[in-house]
């Protein structure tokens, strides 16, 4: 027993020496989407309109290790940093586990991506979901840009719910499969659904997790009432709340920040599943937290700083669709604007798995 309290203690320093160098902000400025406001009567209803829900998309298994590796070149912070290695190697037996201590942000450099449409849509609405993905320029130095095909972001409105595949993972996909869905949205689509969706996610494509799988708002929920609640309101099954709603983000992927379920990243959840009675509020746009936490991780130039996390809902494609390293090295040269992308294809062609 003592053994065992002691390996774990060995693993959260180890972690925390990684976050303590990884964040490069002092402890006051870690909050990442915000602080976890108090509950109150508003937030979801389950009365009212019920919110659609949205899957985090994983990649096949097989690609794990070469999406670490891409998340690492792009933004070397994405990393468990290498005087910490060692202690976790200790503990850590699976190589893959530690692919979920890299996170997928696309680093401090600015960039912008492109972003096409799987099916044919009104120049109205594709500008209207874009000026949407740009809301996040306010405060960060990602941008999008729209192109006529195989754009970085690849956009469908056919079935399927909302999804988005996370931050770089992106680099993954093939041409021919779409990276973010938007099923049915049209220029009928309220200004607050886009606003609420659109924004959501496009934090997935930058990097950021879903806020209410942070541990404390996970054990808020009652397991049971949660799964007969996404069942009757999205059709979900037991494993898909699981994945989705009720797993709860490992702490060795968050970089100490206190939750928020006031975050645009953040399902708005009804009292009737929630142990205490209280709703968890969701967020129904980029809130002020938000707003500074992108400003940290995507900072303007003149300013600095970075953070990580993880959540999930798999597909997989045969290994023939796979992208190219060669391919993926000139989609991240593309997205640079102003660094020298000479240096990143550099690194890439000095790592032996991009090779």
């Amino acid at each position: 027993m003592k053994k065992e309290a002691s390996n774990e203690k060995r693993y959260q320093d180890a972690l925390q020496t990684i976050i303590d160098i990884a964040r490069g902000v002092s402890p006051e400025e870690t909050t990442a989407t915000g602080h976890d406001s108090d509950a109150h009567d508003s937030g979801a209803d389950e009365n009212g309109p019920v919110a659609v829900g949205c899957s985090v998309k994983q990649l096949p298994q097989r690609l794990w290790q070469v999406a670490a590796d891409t998340a690492s070149t792009i933004n070397p912070v994405n990393a468990p940093v290498a005087a910490a290695m060692a202690e976790l190697a200790l503990l850590v037996s699976d190589p893959l586990s530690l692919t979920l201590l890299t996170s997928k942000y696309w680093g401090p450099t600015p960039r912008r991506l492109t972003v096409s449409f799987m099916e044919r849509q009104p120049v109205a609405l594709r500008t209207r979901i874009l000026s949407h993905m740009n809301a996040w320029t306010k405060t960060s130095c990602v941008s999008f840009v729209e192109t006529a095909t195989n754009g970085h972001i690849r956009i469908s409105t056919g079935p399927g719910g909302y999804w988005s595949y996370l931050g770089t993972d992106v680099l993954q996909i093939p041409k021919s499969r779409p990276t973010m869905n938007l099923q049915r949205f049209s220029m009928n689509t309220s200004e607050a659904e886009f606003r609420r969706v659109v924004r959501h996610e496009t934090g997935h494509t930058l990097g950021f997790p879903h806020e209410h799988m942070r541990k404390e708002l996970v054990a808020r929920i009652d397991r049971q009432k949660a799964y007969e609640y996404f069942m009757r309101t999205q059709g979900w099954d037991p494993r898909t709340v699981d994945q989705q709603v009720l797993t709860p983000l490992n702490d060795a992927t968050i970089m100490g920040t206190p939750p928020d379920q006031t975050s645009i990243m953040c399902y708005p959840l009804p009292g009737s599943i929630t142990r205490d009675g209280q709703p968890i509020l969701g967020g129904p746009d980029i809130n002020a937290t938000d707003y500074a936490f992108a400003g940290r991780v995507y900072p303007k130039p003149g300013r600095g700083s970075s953070l990580s996390a993880m959540s999930f809902s798999s597909e997989e494609w045969n290994t023939d669709e796979d992208v190219p390293p060669g391919q993926i090295e000139a989609d991240v040269r593309e997205t640079t604007m102003y660094a020298d992308s000479a240096e990143l294809v550099q690194d890439f062609d000095s790592n032996g798995s991009h090779n």
